[in-house]
C-alpha cells in the first residue's frame, strides 16, 4: 500500500530487543509492511549489520525499504522516546509486573485513546528469541500482552508474534479504512515513557535522600511505584508537578544539612 492510500494512524512503533537471528529481522520487516506499519527499532541486535545481512534481505521478501528505515539503538529508553503506552509481549507474568491481557480486548480499548489524543503513541516490545524480555523491560511496560497458545506448546517465532500483534492492532484501528474523526475537545496527552522514567529516577533520588528507600533492600519499591505512575497515566504537566515535589524535598534537605 502506498502512502497516499494508507489512512492516517496513531504513532505505532515495534521494538525488537536484542534480536539474534538476521532471518527473523527480515521476516519482521515483511510482517510490518503487510500490515502497513513502518516505525520499528532494534535494541542492541546481535549483529550491527543485521539489516544488510543476506538472511535478512532474503526473508524481507520485497520489504527491503523497511529494512532501510529501521533504527538501531543501544537502550530501550531510546527506542521508547515519544511513546506513552508500552505493551510488552511475554508468555509468563512477572512479579510486580504490569497487568496481563489478551491482545484483542486491550487493543480495542486502546485505539480510541490514541485517536482521541489521550495517548501520544504505542510501542510493542518483543524480547530476544531464546530468553524473551528481561524483568526490567517488562516492568517498564503498561501491559503484558499474552498471545493465546496451546497449553502444552507456547513457543512462538519472533516474526510470527510480530505478525499477530500487528494484525490485531491493525484490526483495532479499523483495518485500512479511514480513521473516524475524534469526538470531543482535545486533551493533554499522557506523558511519554522517557518522561515517566525521568520522574521515577528523580523520586528514587529523593527517597534515598530522606532514607525511605534502602538501597541494600529495595524490595521492588521502584517497580511498584512505576506501576502506580503508569496506572495513573499522568500528563506532562502532572509529571512536572511530581518532579517539582522531588526537587523541593532535595532542596530542603540540602538547606537543612547546609
Amino acid at each position: 500500500m502506498n502512502d497516499a492510500a494508507r489512512p492516517s494512524q496513531p504513532l505505532t512503533r515495534f521494538v525488537l530487543v536484542e534480536p539474534s537471528h538476521a532471518g527473523n529481522v527480515g521476516a519482521v520487516a515483511r510482517a510490518l509492511k503487510v500490515m502497513g506499519f513502518d516505525d520499528w527499532v532494534l535494541v542492541r541486535p546481535r549483529w550491527r549489520d543485521v539489516l544488510q545481512r543476506p538472511e535478512a534481505v532474503e526473508r524481507a521478501s520485497g520489504a527491503t525499504d523497511l529494512l532501510a528505515q529501521a533504527r538501531i539503538v543501544t537502550t530501550l529508553d531510546e527506542a521508547l522516546q515519544g511513546i506513552s503506552h508500552v505493551c510488552a509481549t511475554a508468555m509468563t507474568p512477572r512479579d510486580f509486573g504490569p497487568p496481563v491481557a489478551a491482545p484483542r480486548p486491550h487493543l480495542e480499548a486502546l485505539a480510541p485513546r490514541l485517536r482521541g489524543g489521550a495517548e501520544q503513541g504505542v510501542a510493542f516490545v518483543f524480547g530476544p528469541e531464546r530468553y524473551g524480555l528481561a524483568n526490567a523491560d517488562v516492568w517498564r511496560s503498561h501491559v503484558c500482552l499474552r498471545i493465546p497458545t496451546a497449553p502444552d506448546y507456547g513457543s512462538l517465532n519472533l516474526a510470527a508474534a510480530v505478525q499477530l500483534i500487528a494484525y490485531e492492532w491493525r484490526l483495532a484501528l479499523g483495518g485500512f479504512e479511514p480513521a473516524p474523526a475524534p469526538v470531543g475537545p482535545p486533551r493533554e496527552p499522557v506523558a511519554d515513557a522517557a518522561a515517566v522514567s525521568g520522574l521515577l529516577e528523580h523520586w528514587r533520588e529523593a527517597l534515598l535522600a530522606v532514607g525511605y528507600l534502602d538501597p541494600a533492600s529495595p524490595k521492588k519499591l521502584m517497580a511498584r511505584l512505576r506501576l502506580l505512575v503508569q496506572r495513573a497515566a499522568p500528563t506532562p504537566s502532572e509529571v512536572h508537578i511530581l518532579r517539582g515535589v522531588a526537587r523541593a524535598v532535595l532542596r530542603a534537605l540540602q538547606q537543612r544539612n547546609g
